[in-house]
C-alpha cells in the first residue's frame, strides 16, 4: 500500500511540471489580413490634415467618437477615438521631421501570447519613419506611434550633442558652487563691519548721555557759584539779602597776577 501511494505521488508530481512547463502558443494571424488593415490605419492617420483631425476628435463627445468607431469598424478596423486621437497626434509631432510620406518599404510582424505588433517602415520626404501599431489578442488596435528614423551619423551627432549638453550643465553647476564657495571669505568681513557700525553707534549714545550728564552738572555747579558769590557781594555792601542783585555773567580770573602780587 505504501508503494502505491509512492508511486501515486511520483505520478502526480511529473503530471504537475509538465502542466507547468507548457506554454502558450503565440497569437495566430492572417498576414495579409494584418498588412491590409495596417495600411488603412496608416493611410487614415499619416494625412495632411491630422492636426485638425486630432483636435476634432479631442473636442467629441461619447455619442460622436461611438459614431467614428462604428464608421471604422465597418472597414474592418477596431479602434477607439482616444487612440485614434493620440496616434494623430503622434504624426504631427513627427511631421517636421519626416515631412510628407509615401510608399510602405516593408511589414515587421512580431507576434506574441495575446497581442501583434506591427513595425511599417515608410518612405519620408526629410526621412523614414517607422509606423508601429500594437494589436490585442481580438485585433484591437491599442495603439498606434510614429517614429522617424535617423542615420547612424545623425544618432552619433544628438549623442554628442546631449553629452555636450549634460557635461555643460555640469560644469556651470559646479562653477557656480565654487563662486558660491568663495563669497563665504567676505560674510565675516560683512558681519565685523556690521558689528562695528552697531559698536560705534553705542559709543555715540553712551558720550551724548555723559555729556548731557557733565552739562546739568556744569549748570548745578554754576547756580551754586552765583549763589555764593551773590551772597559775598551782599555782605560786603551790606545788604541783608541778594534779592537787589543781578549776575550778568561769571568769568574765571587770571590766577596769574595774583601769584604775582
Amino acid at each position: 500500500m505504501k508503494k502505491f501511494l509512492t508511486v501515486l505521488c511520483m505520478i502526480t508530481c511529473i503530471f504537475g511540471l509538465t502542466a507547468c512547463g507548457t506554454q502558450k502558443e503565440n497569437m495566430s494571424f492572417d498576414k495579409a489580413e494584418v498588412e491590409s488593415i495596417s495600411q488603412m490605419v496608416y493611410q487614415n492617420v499619416c494625412m495632411d490634415n491630422a492636426a485638425d483631425a486630432a483636435a476634432q476628435l479631442q473636442a467629441m463627445d461619447e455619442d460622436e467618437l461611438a459614431q467614428v468607431e462604428a464608421l471604422f469598424k465597418q472597414y474592418n478596423i477596431k479602434i477607439k477615438g482616444d487612440v485614434l486621437a493620440s496616434a494623430l497626434s503622434s504624426y504631427v509631432s513627427a511631421q517636421e521631421e519626416i515631412g510628407t510620406l509615401s510608399d510602405v518599404q516593408k511589414y515587421d510582424i512580431i507576434a506574441d501570447k495575446d497581442s501583434l505588433d506591427v513595425k511599417m517602415l515608410v518612405k519620408g520626404e526629410k526621412h523614414d519613419a517607422e509606423l508601429e501599431i500594437l494589436f490585442d489578442d481580438k485585433m484591437n488596435v491599442t495603439s498606434v506611434v510614429v517614429n522617424p528614423q535617423y542615420s547612424f551619423a545623425e544618432k552619433m551627432e544628438k549623442a554628442a550633442l546631449n553629452t555636450l549638453m549634460g557635461m555643460g550643465t555640469v560644469f556651470c553647476v559646479l562653477i557656480l558652487i565654487s563662486l558660491i564657495i568663495s563669497c563665504f571669505t567676505f560674510i565675516p568681513k560683512i558681519q565685523e563691519a556690521f558689528s562695528k557700525k552697531k559698536e560705534d553707534a553705542k559709543a555715540e549714545a553712551v558720550d551724548n548721555t555723559i555729556a548731557q550728564i557733565i552739562e546739568k552738572e556744569e549748570l548745578s555747579d554754576d547756580s551754586e557759584l552765583v549763589a555764593v558769590i551773590a551772597a559775598a557781594i551782599a555782605a560786603s555792601e551790606g545788604a541783608a539779602s541778594t534779592d537787589g542783585f543781578v549776575v550778568r555773567s561769571i568769568k574765571r580770573a587770571n590766577t596769574k597776577k595774583w601769584q604775582n602780587a
